[in-house]
């Protein structure tokens, strides 16, 4: 059944799309000075030691992880391991706007992985509210222009992003299956360090592949290591804990549609960092974008 938002939970739901957003600003800004694969490694390092003090209990060999480790493995491939890697890799290609775009197709996803996979009925409403967030997603494709959708030509990175929004649907969905014992599930930093650990190996794995190809690199100085800490601590450690706080208040159906938040966000911080200034067109797509979270979470 479709819930009813809070504010509280619209608040967590609000955030993550912001500081993902940032994330996408940053991953384009830096992707000249390191590779996508290590940027995510490194980046979940960060993560890791940010969290060890806090759910350092849940590495012990006794700790309730270990009888579920097959499910945060799978999380951690999912959400960790395939989507980061899959969006830095895009970042190559293409830009932020275009990589968060790709991304709002999420509510398309979330409701075919919930029904074909989860046995999640779709009300008129969530299809309705799809349509309303898809609308404003073209607007800003089109950039007010619906003549432009017409020469739209997708680049390699776009095709990435593809990949990496289907990983996140099947992440999102599987968050609120979980059914580990309260003393993680109820300890958000256990929880997330439960996710990370496995991701590492799984991320790990994917840059160990990239320097074996001969195509991992960084430059480091201040720029990388204030990116770095930037995308630890915010796209990491707090999004993650902010996305998986309000899927679990409000589903992972609705939550879906504040990924479309994303793009927007992205606009105005490219236009802050990387000089793209806002047009009427982005305030026409955010209202849409909005409609379509508000008719698809409201009640009957």
């Amino acid at each position: 059944m479709t819930q009813r938002l809070t504010p509280g939970t619209a608040a967590l739901l609000v955030t993550a799309p912001l500081l993902w957003a940032g994330n996408a600003v940053i991953g384009r800004l830096v992707h000249d000075l390191i590779s996508p694969l290590a940027l995510n490694f490194i980046r979940w390092v960060l993560a890791f030691a940010i969290l060890l003090p806090l759910a350092r209990p849940v590495l012990r060999r006794g700790s309730p992880l270990w009888p579920h480790w097959r499910r945060y493995a799978l999380l951690g491939l999912l959400g960790i391991g395939l989507y980061n890697a899959f969006q830095y890799m895009a970042l190559q290609t293409s830009t932020p706007i275009n990589t968060t775009l790709v991304g709002s197709s999420m509510p398309v996803w979330m409701l075919a992985v919930g029904a074909l996979c989860f046995g999640a009925p779709v009300t008129r409403r969530q299809l309705a509210g799809a349509l309303l967030s898809m609308c404003g997603v073209l607007i800003v494709l089109s950039r007010g222009e619906w003549a432009q959708l017409l020469a739209l030509r997708l680049v390699p990175g776009d095709l990435l992003m593809v990949l990496a929004t289907v990983s996140w649907a099947f992440y999102s969905w599987l968050l609120p299956a979980t059914r580990e014992p309260a003393s993680v599930r109820g300890d958000w930093a256990a929880f997330l360090m439960a996710q990370v650990l496995f991701g590492l190996g799984w991320s790990g794995a994917f840059a160990g592949a990239e320097w074996a190809a001969g195509r991992a690199h960084a430059e480091w100085g201040w720029p990388l290591a204030a990116a770095l800490a930037f995308i630890a601590v915010g796209p990491a450690v707090l999004a993650y804990r902010f996305w998986g706080a309000g899927v679990q208040r409000a589903g992972p159906a609705v939550a879906g549609f504040f990924s479309n938040l994303t793009p927007l966000f992205a606009a105005l911080l490219s236009a802050a960092f990387l000089g793209e200034t806002p047009r009427l067109f982005h305030a026409v797509a955010f209202a849409l974008i909005v409609g379509g979270i508000v008719v698809s979470s409201s009640r009957r």
